[in-house]
């Protein structure tokens, strides 16, 4: 279990650094597209140091606000309080800030940077639907991200995925305009560049490649955190049972978007079509693996 926690930080790492090359190529793309591939790489370095950096300080308030989460009153939601306390003390780990979503869906994410500076949110629908020990399960779900410091490079993702996005179709719009300028000056000197048409076809696909890498921050560390939510209970059945009544539930969780997709116990946003060629090239973007993968594993234990 350290062994697969110390490989989590180094991937988290190297995930990390992924959206930096990524936002900077977009950055040498651009630059290609306009003619000053240097402007554009450093430009796109500055913006995404800064995005990181920030982040790194408020990507958790970011991830709460979009979900409309609340803090969790301590009378009104005393059981949970309690579960969140008692599954503290057993694991050695600080009391992290409770939040509850107005949302009928059954669902739940942490959120944060370290230990010591962490929230787990939970939807009211999670709280309504699911029993005491289901509940147990999932809050040790959540409460395992956050001890195996998924949460840092969950919360970044947040910001770094959508920044990708923005600054891509930022590239995109700033290059057709200038491109009709430059068909109106008589201009013309870059539009044949092939280095150029590369970085045009990069613009285009870097929000996909953003994705996807979204959806490597996430998959393994669900299951990560399934089986450290068993050790924590040390009663797999809780969490199976919470499982299967995610996977049998149907609601739509609409607090969720795709920047915190990845983020949730269950995935808020699955794709369309699973079988063929379709489903392949949907299942490429999931963010978490298939519940029903996740809940063999856990009856294996």
């Amino acid at each position: 279990m350290f062994e697969l926690i110390r490989s989590n930080k180094r991937r988290s790492v190297a995930l990390i650094a992924g959206f930096v090359v990524v936002l900077t190529l977009v950055g040498a793309a651009f630059g290609l597209l306009i003619g000053n591939g240097i402007i554009g790489t450093l430009v796109a370095l500055v913006f995404s140091a800064g995005i990181a950096f920030a982040s790194y300080w408020k990507s958790d308030g970011i991830a709460l606000k979009v979900s409309r989460a609340k803090p969790a009153d301590p009378q009104q939601y005393q059981r949970l309080h309690n579960l969140v306390e008692g599954l503290c003390i057993a694991s050695g780990l600080p009391k992290p800030r409770v939040y509850v979503i107005d949302d009928p869906a059954p669902n739940a994410f942490a959120t944060g940077r370290d230990p010591k500076h962490a929230a787990i949110a939970v939807t009211t629908g999670l709280l309504e639907k699911l029993n005491r020990v289901e509940l147990e399960g999932v809050v040790a779900h959540e409460l395992s991200h956050i001890k195996n410091y998924d949460i840092l490079v969950s919360t970044l993702a947040v910001t770094l995925v959508g920044a990708v996005a923005l600054l891509s179709n930022l590239a995109i719009r700033l290059m057709w305009w200038n491109g009709g300028r430059e068909r109106r000056s008589g201009d013309r000197n870059d539009s044949s560049n092939p280095l150029a048409l590369v970085g045009f076809v990069f613009l285009i696909l870097s929000p996909l490649l953003a994705k996807a890498m979204q959806a490597a921050v996430s998959r393994k560390r669900e299951t990560l955190a399934d089986v450290s939510a068993c050790q924590m209970t040390r009663y797999p059945p809780g969490l199976i049972a919470a499982l299967e009544k995610l996977k049998a539930d149907t609601t739509v969780t609409h607090s969720a978007s795709a920047a915190t997709a990845h983020m949730w116990i269950e995935q808020p946003m699955s794709g369309v079509g699973d079988h063929g060629r379709l489903g392949r090239w949907n299942r490429m973007f999931d963010t978490h693996p298939p519940l029903e993968e996740r809940i063999a594993l856990l009856r294996e234990l």
